[in-house]
């Protein structure tokens, strides 16, 4: 099944592991969309990567105009996108592109949706929101399927505000940001530290970076309490969100940024941690109280007990599955630790290494059923073909 994988960053590790999965489970994919950092890259786990151009963080009136451009000027993807029986995209940006690429370049295509982040900016009552929100419904008349990496965004996002529901269609994938494992398992799920369980506690904060009260709250906890805690932040920061990353993070004792990682080092980075920081105040109330991130599946594949909130999506995951930390605030972590005995550590990990391991990790199997999911898709009307 050939498959136009219109993605928002070319060079988000997330697109890789997607497209990896789509290529595990017989696609033939072609990613096609922006990107940010330096330059785009020609391939993407072995495929083809086309450049739309280049967009940044924060810059939402940029990116506006890069979309309608790249919407408009869709035509000169009709050679790229011949044969292409299902059209995948990824955020609602790069929906647009899609839709306007289906109906000029690969008319019998199904759309497929993927929303994997509600944006405040969707989430308001004035003009521009509802705007936004307008044309998302209109789109996703045309999708054929919708898939989300968690159901607090259907529940409480495309069936509390946009009306989805079984007589407004499109039908819902749930697919989790889980460790995508193509061989036969054969990193440990909770590698032993080499050093016993006693202070400083080593919280690891890994992925994208980008909430800011997070941040405040592990380097004043960092250099107040240096023999409480020890924190290692690794992954994509989103700059624009700080008021200044890089002299917050380097003039804190007891804390290491050690910038970008690979897949290949998530067993070394959780398996040297006490715990995993996930917790996320970005877009408090709303996208970070429905989010399931990817950290949460890493960590809890790799070992390192995931610290979340009480009343969120994450943390009602973990209350569902026995193992966890659940704060009410995170303000709360350092009353935790002080507290936390060698006793209560070894049964926070007892409980976590008891819980069903694939409830982490996605294998050939899952993205056998993804691809055969995606291929049923194309045989649903989108729009009556429009």
């Amino acid at each position: 099944m050939k498959l136009a994988y219109f993605v928002h960053d070319l060079n988000d590790p997330a697109v890789a592991r997607r497209v990896r999965m789509l290529r595990a489970g017989g696609a033939e994919p072609v990613v096609l969309g922006f990107y940010r950092g330096d330059a785009p890259p020609d391939m993407i786990a072995g495929a083809e990567a086309i450049d739309l151009g280049r967009t940044y963080d924060g810059r939402l009136g940029h990116r506006a105009r890069a979309t309608l451009a790249a919407a408009l000027g869709v035509g000169r993807l009709r050679e790229i996108l011949a044969g292409a029986e299902v059209v995948l995209a990824r955020s609602l940006e790069m929906l647009l592109v899609a839709v306007a690429a289906r109906r000029l370049c690969a008319t019998s295509a199904g759309v497929v949706y993927e929303c994997l982040d509600i944006h405040r900016m969707m989430l308001g009552q004035n003009l521009s929101s509802r705007t936004m929100r307008g044309l998302e419904r209109a789109l996703m008349r045309r999708c054929s399927l919708l898939v989300v990496s968690s159901p607090a965004f259907t529940r409480e996002y495309f069936e509390a505000l946009q009306g989805l529901g079984p007589d407004a269609p499109p039908p819902v994938l749930l697919l989790e940001n889980k460790v995508l494992e193509l061989d036969e398992p054969s990193l440990s799920r909770a590698r032993e530290r080499e050093r016993s369980a006693a202070r400083p506690w080593r919280i690891a904060w890994l992925g994208a970076i980008r909430c800011r009260r997070s941040l405040d709250i592990l380097t004043d906890l960092a250099r107040r309490r240096p023999d409480l805690v020890d924190v290692r932040i690794h992954g994509r920061p989103a700059y624009s969100e700080f008021a200044d990353f890089a002299a917050q993070t380097t003039q804190t004792p007891n804390l290491m940024f050690g910038g970008a990682y690979v897949a290949d080092d998530l067993p070394r980075l959780y398996g040297d941690a006490d715990f995993c920081w996930a917790i996320d105040y970005m877009e408090e109330g709303q996208n970070s109280a429905w989010l399931l991130p990817n950290r949460v599946y890493e960590s809890s594949r790799f070992g390192a007990t995931p610290i979340a909130l009480k009343g969120v999506e994450t943390g009602r995951f973990l209350e569902a599955r026995g193992f966890g930390v659940r704060l009410a605030d995170g303000l709360d972590i350092e009353a935790f630790l002080d507290q936390l005995t060698p006793e209560a550590y070894a049964a926070l990990r007892t409980r976590l290494q008891a819980a069903p391991s694939h409830d982490f990790y996605a294998d050939r199997s899952d993205c056998l059923a993804l691809v055969e999911t995606l291929s049923a898709a194309r045989r649903l009307p989108t729009d009556g073909g429009k």
